[in-house]
């Protein structure tokens, strides 16, 4: 099998993973202030995934501390602002807004790299705007909706910057800085909270193995892997079925039911999630100029 193929299924196992997660990490917050859950969750990943880089991790260069440290800033504010909304609305609502952040991509390309982008990345975005306002309900986003929504923007951030430094540093060391930086950030702000509290409970142990063992120090490696052989896009719309696994897991899981109109809006973003890389295949390719 092709590196890139089995990188390719990595991600859809990988991605599969955190959409337990959401279930999962909803429940654990219930029992465990979320700062400390995410500080333990990180700084433990961190710490595997250093002791197996290490070598790798002390010739990782200036240039190369600089750019996980740009990751770590994404990713912390990514996970941050989920699981807060997590503690607001529910996990299948959650999975659903977080894969925009597949739309989110190539829009946050285009404005901070001048990436071009087509008709159908606009109308994505378009269809997905009115698939959130349906999935919220109609009233409006409520604060855990929308702080989900900034965390979709946040995910999105860290695809492209992962896009731009993975070919340059190693892909190891640069998973233990950033998953450090979010697991620092967290201790210290839980600490300064007062809310460094100590696990207790076999539904936030099992949630603090799973999201630090497989979601955070495997599922990351797979990814960062992975955008060496596929484009942000690509890696994206592999990770957009999150949500799906997210709403079987909800449902599964945690008995969550979404009405019809609901479901209707998870509908229109699971298909602008899919026409961001689905339509532009679609186009005949360009004539090659005589001559």
């Amino acid at each position: 099998m092709r590196p890139g193929r089995a990188a390719e299924l990595g991600l859809v196992g990988i991605a599969a993973v955190w959409g337990l997660t959401f279930v999962m990490v909803q429940d654990a917050v219930e029992r465990l202030p979320v700062m400390a859950f995410l500080g333990y969750r990180f700084a433990a990943a961190a710490l595997l995934v250093a002791v197996i880089f290490r070598r790798r991790l002390r010739a990782l260069s200036r240039a190369g501390w600089r750019a996980g440290l740009v990751m770590g800033a994404f990713l912390t504010a990514g996970y941050v602002l989920q699981t807060l909304g997590l503690e607001r609305t529910s996990a299948s609502n959650a999975g659903f807004i977080t894969g925009l952040f597949v739309v989110v991509t190539p829009l946050i390309g285009a404005l901070l790299f001048r990436d071009r982008i087509g008709a159908p990345a606009w109308a994505a975005a378009l269809v997905s705007a009115l698939g959130l306002y349906m999935l919220s309900g109609t009233d409006g986003l409520g604060l855990g909706d929308a702080l989900v929504l900034l965390c979709a923007v946040a995910f999105s951030a860290h695809i492209v910057a992962t896009a731009r430094f993975v070919g340059d540093h190693d892909p190891g060391a640069l998973l233990a800085v950033q998953l450090g930086v979010c697991g620092l950030f967290c201790l210290a702000a839980a600490g300064a909270g007062g809310d460094l509290e100590s696990p207790r409970g076999g539904a936030v142990w099992s949630a603090l193995i799973v999201t630090s063992l497989v979601a955070s120090a495997l599922g990351f490696f797979v990814q960062t892997y992975a955008q060496r052989h596929a484009p942000p896009a690509r890696t994206a719309l592999i990770l957009a079925s999150e949500p799906a696994f997210a709403g079987l897991f909800g449902w599964l899981a945690g008995g969550e039911h979404l009405s019809a109109l609901a479901w209707s809006g998870a509908a229109l973003i699971t298909v602008a999630i899919v026409a961001v890389e689905v339509v532009p295949r679609l186009r005949p390719p360009r004539p090659l100029p005589e001559g």
